[in-house]
């Protein structure tokens, strides 16, 4: 009986053993090791020319490890947050960057770090299927766009002599003419619904908080038909002052649409 018991537990260990054999063959083999840190920044850089980010990415990864405490592995971050970038994943490519820019205050790199910051959030506004839908950027979420200002702003101050300056100074001025138009977007919303005060308010807001965007010769039209709709004559006629004063040739105006129907934000 007692031989009959040890022959059962011999079966199960060798079973165990068998699996545990099985389960480490079925680990992916470390092709890196007892390689140099150049050798691996290089594999890396060769994935990212080829397009495959995903295999850039995890040998970045462990270029981070292995180099730890050297600029090449402040490089591999870097390359690591664009990799993430070119595969659409935002979230990690700018928790990479802000861990990168927590890690390293001082690098040389940093007005780079801040630009791809902006721009994946930039990117992450425009969508990738805009150009099918053509769908005006200031219909969306403006979050990102909000995000993307941010970074440029601070890499324009911080870093005025920077290469990537006067990309991201471009930049801010579509992003602020993007808001403009969120904020005419939805005058224009309340406007179709009849909510006419709710419109007005939405372009004054406009008027206010943004100077020298197009969008603006939108919100005063915007107000001029609402306070015509509220048959407030006094204040539409201001309204159309204002606006011919600032936009003489408006078509706006002088016909009560636009004959130009591309989209005004194509500046890339």
């Amino acid at each position: 009986m007692f031989r009959a018991k040890l022959s059962v537990v011999s079966r199960l260990t060798l079973v165990g053993v068998a699996l545990l054999a099985t389960a480490c063959s079925s680990t992916p083999e470390d092709k890196t090791v007892g390689q140099s840190p150049n050798k691996i920044y290089a594999d890396a850089k060769d994935d990212m020319n080829a397009g495959a980010y995903d295999k850039a990415i995890i040998q970045f990864e462990k270029l981070e490890g292995r180099a730890a405490g050297t600029p090449l592995a402040q490089q591999a971050q870097l390359e690591k947050a664009y990799a993430y970038f070119k595969t659409g994943e935002t979230a990690q490519a700018i928790s990479t960057l802000d861990r990168f820019m927590k890690l390293h205050p001082a690098s040389p790199a940093l007005d780079y770090a801040l630009y791809l910051k902006g721009l994946v959030s930039f990117n992450d506004d425009l969508g990738m299927f805009a150009f099918i839908t053509r769908q005006d950027l200031a219909e969306r979420d403006q979050k990102a766009a909000k995000e993307s200002f941010e970074a440029f702003k601070e890499l324009t101050t911080r870093f005025p002599s920077s290469r990537y300056a006067p990309d991201a100074a471009q930049r801010m001025t579509y992003i602020v003419n993007a808001l403009a138009r969120y904020e005419v977007h939805v005058a224009r919303f309340y406007y179709s619904r009849g909510a006419y005060v709710a419109a007005i308010n939405r372009a004054q807001s406009a008027l206010a908080d943004y100077q020298g965007v197009s969008a603006l010769e939108d919100a005063l039209f915007i107000m001029v038909q609402s306070y015509d709709a509220l048959g407030m004559t006094q204040l539409r006629d201001d309204a159309k002052r204002v606006m011919a004063l600032n936009y003489p040739k408006s078509e706006l105006l002088s016909q009560g649409r636009r004959t130009n129907t591309n989209p005004w934000w194509r500046f890339w």
